[in-house]
């Protein structure tokens, strides 16, 4: 099973049926059989992943022993000026890693790297010895047109958060990690895995995409002083509709293979699917109404909120933070794609990377909108979600 933008920087199949007066599919489309059966999940994933997660302290103890044995192979590497590309799902952030992973000094995770993602010198090692099939690239189980290969680039350092905070993921629980958090057991860990992976893809500048960085940026900044964050935002009409698309087909595909359930929970995606959870950022109050609304079956409005909390919170948190907000990137969808060569050009001087003009007239070429679907919002929809959504719009530019 995959699971990774590219193309229209977004989508490709959609969220429950019609179509608009062009002809143009809508948001609320039934996913393709290909796109649910995307969704299958191999005995051999299954079977490491499922133990992996049922016994984090031993998955911890072989990545210690795989440190070991790379020994001398990190002894020289050291963790300058990591990116951390964070926003809710559907906002650009995996066309963003992708555009990051294709510079030679980047190295990130891959697909090939779960499930031993706890063990990445080791199963290098391994990979390395065993014959290789050749590989066509498959559309991910997003359904969004982006194909995918076991060495493109992917987010899975959510396993090892999880396995260090157990409770991260526990909507009853902050998932706030601040300049005030201590864990020096994870950070000692976290940051030799880090230099494995730079060893690995012999590189010098670590990237890597996680949603749920969004409630740590500071603890990261803590960790790594020169930290660069790249938070893509979009706007919420179009963003709910791509939020929407996303919980029919995962939905769809988890019912359809019930392994792929345990997968997103091991691999820690908890932002579609049969077991959505909403991330706590401190609000209480706003998070049980979310709940309520999606409970209900009130998608619209329970996605407004949400949208509406998570990005007042990162909005706060840098405007009470100067050398956050300093370090921090904010990328509009929008923007990035209709002004590809202006965004991607501040985009790479912020994660201190150089392109030349080649490089960034390929990049800039690859960004568009999306222009095979509508969001099918009635008019009543759309002003709720303007209603609810407005004022922090306009935080990041939004009329």
């Amino acid at each position: 099973m995959s699971d990774t933008e590219n193309k229209p920087a977004d989508e490709a199949s959609t969220p429950s049926s019609s179509a608009n007066e062009s002809g143009e599919r809508t948001a609320r489309s039934r996913p393709s059989d290909a796109a649910i059966a995307s969704f299958e999940v191999p005995t051999w994933i299954d079977r490491i992943g499922g133990w992996q997660h049922r016994h984090p302290r031993g998955a911890i103890r072989l990545g210690n022993f795989d440190t070991r044995m790379a020994g001398e192979a990190i002894e020289g590497v050291t963790i300058d000026a990591p990116i951390y590309v964070a926003g809710l799902a559907r906002s650009g952030t995996t066309i963003l890693l992708e555009l990051l992973a294709e510079h030679p000094e980047v190295g990130t995770h891959q697909y090939r790297d779960f499930p031993p993602v706890f063990t990445p010198w080791l199963w290098d090692r391994w990979l390395a010895r065993v014959p290789q099939a050749d590989e066509t690239a498959k559309e991910r189980a997003h359904g969004d047109g982006i194909a995918v290969t076991s060495q493109s680039p992917e987010a899975f350092e959510e396993v090892l958060w999880m396995a260090f905070f157990p409770d991260t993921h526990d909507p009853r629980r902050s998932s706030v990690l601040d300049a005030r958090t201590e864990q020096p057991e994870f950070e000692r860990f976290y940051a030799e895995h880090i230099r494995k992976v730079l060893a690995i893809r012999e590189a010098r500048r670590y990237v890597a995409k996680g949603n749920y960085n969004l409630m740590r940026l500071q603890y990261l900044q803590k960790m790594f002083a020169d930290a660069r964050f790249v938070l893509p935002v979009r706007d919420p009409v179009w963003h709910i509709a791509s939020l929407m698309k996303q919980q029919t087909l995962f939905e769809a595909g988890e019912s359809e293979h019930p392994r792929a359930l345990e997968h997103m929970r091991r691999v820690g995606h908890f932002e579609f699917g049969l077991d959505r959870r909403a991330i706590n950022t401190g609000d209480r109050q706003t998070l049980e109404r979310v709940e309520a609304l999606w409970a209900e079956g009130r998608e619209v409005e329970g996605w407004a909120h949400y949208w509406a909390m998570v990005y007042a919170d990162i909005a706060d948190r840098l405007d009470a933070d100067p050398a956050l907000k300093q370090a921090a990137l904010i990328v509009r969808y929008e923007d990035m794609c209709t002004r590809s060569h202006e965004v991607l050009t501040g985009f790479y001087a912020h994660c201190g990377l150089e392109v030349d003009t080649e490089t960034l007239d390929a990049a800039a070429s690859r960004l568009r909108l999306p222009g095979y679907y509508k969001p099918a919002f009635s008019d009543e929809e759309l002003a709720t979600i303007r209603e609810i959504t407005g004022p922090v719009a306009s935080r990041f530019g939004y009329a």
